[in-house]
């Protein structure tokens, strides 16, 4: 396992981290699986693992929390808050007063008195920059969380958040999780120069795309993936989209084979040899798919590797950019674009 400095905090993380959205009624995972996933990740050199507070609405913390009881120190915990957690009336967002709840809750739920890393989910239009740093300068100045990130924000969002940050004199986000894998490549253009410039470590999400570089999915095969159930659309080959991916999954499979590497071990390399990238986040249900994932830990991917990769997706190109949940507002909704 290799490590890398979490961004300008010292702290040194495994190249992957453990994604835990997998974990519970999602992924089908039970707790018993979820313990055994926990505890090989950790003996492959595993140090990060990265939940929310929304996946299976407090199930996966509460699962990871049992998992990790007993050696809490040994881990950087991360996880996330701002999505919706119920359908009541501001159980979501950044705000200071919903910020301050989700996160005794998490903690309740883990089981820990503090997290390594809080991260505001998604980009919340409706909570000044300042309200929600001013919040989470709070929580850390109180112990309650080490560090603070963004999630899926878009590149002038970064930005703004560092110049609220140095006008209000408060906290800085110190990571920033987006969607990176070959298949997205946006954030090569936007959000990565920008993480760079402002020394943010960057924890990339669904560097498989959604199952479509596990190798599991090929030209002239039934398409059978845990994501295929609840995101049909994402695999549905009558979408021209689709056939645009499954035509270049089919060129990097063959790019995959004469490097003599798996398909998960092209795409985790991919995303781990961008040097704007701290860790890749692995999201296994099975420990069959936790070990196919762990062989690509010490992968690095040559020159001429790299170059076949940019010949199939250009670099900065997104394959399904409606996909990214970075749009700004008013891209979606009429009525904030029109008056």
């Amino acid at each position: 396992m290799q490590y890398r400095t979490l961004g300008r905090t010292g702290v040194q993380v495994s190249t992957l981290a453990l994604g835990a959205m997998n974990f519970g009624s999602i992924g089908r995972t039970t707790p018993d699986e979820v313990t055994a996933i926990v505890d090989a990740a950790l003996a492959s050199g595993i140090n990060l693992i990265d939940t929310a507070d929304m996946y299976g609405r407090g199930e996966s913390e509460e699962l990871l929390g049992k998992a990790i009881a007993g050696r809490r120190d040994d881990l950087v915990l991360a996880t996330k808050a701002g999505m919706p957690m119920s359908d009541q009336r501001d159980h979501q967002g950044s705000s200071r007063r919903w910020l301050v709840t989700a996160l005794e809750n998490s903690l309740r739920r883990l089981g820990v008195d503090h997290v390594d890393l809080y991260q505001i989910h998604r980009w919340d239009p409706a909570t000044s920059d300042e309200e929600t740093l001013s919040a989470l300068t709070d929580l850390q100045r109180a112990g309650k969380i080490r560090y603070f990130g963004s999630s899926t924000f878009p590149a002038y969002r970064i930005v703004q958040a560092e110049w609220a940050a140095r006008e209000n004199r408060l906290g800085r986000y110190v990571t920033e999780q987006p969607s990176y894998s070959i298949l997205q490549r946006g954030i090569e253009a936007h959000v990565l120069p920008v993480t760079e410039q402002y020394g943010l470590g960057v924890l990339a999400w669904s560097p498989l795309a959604s199952g479509w570089l596990s190798g599991a999915i090929r030209a002239g095969r039934e398409i059978a993936t845990s994501r295929s159930t609840f995101m049909p659309q994402r695999f549905d080959l009558s979408l021209p989209i689709n056939q645009a991916r499954l035509e270049a999954v089919e060129q990097l499979a063959a790019v995959a084979d004469e490097a003599g590497l798996t398909m998960i071990q092209l795409a985790l390399g991919f995303v781990t040899a961008h040097p704007g990238v701290t860790s890749a986040i692995i999201g296994p249900r099975t420990l069959d798919h936790l070990h196919s994932q762990l062989a690509a830990a010490d992968t690095v991917l040559s020159a001429d590797v790299l170059d076949a990769i940019d010949g199939i997706v250009a670099p900065g190109v997104d394959l399904a950019a409606g996909e990214k949940f970075d749009t700004p507002p008013a891209l979606l909704d009429p009525a904030l674009r029109r008056r």
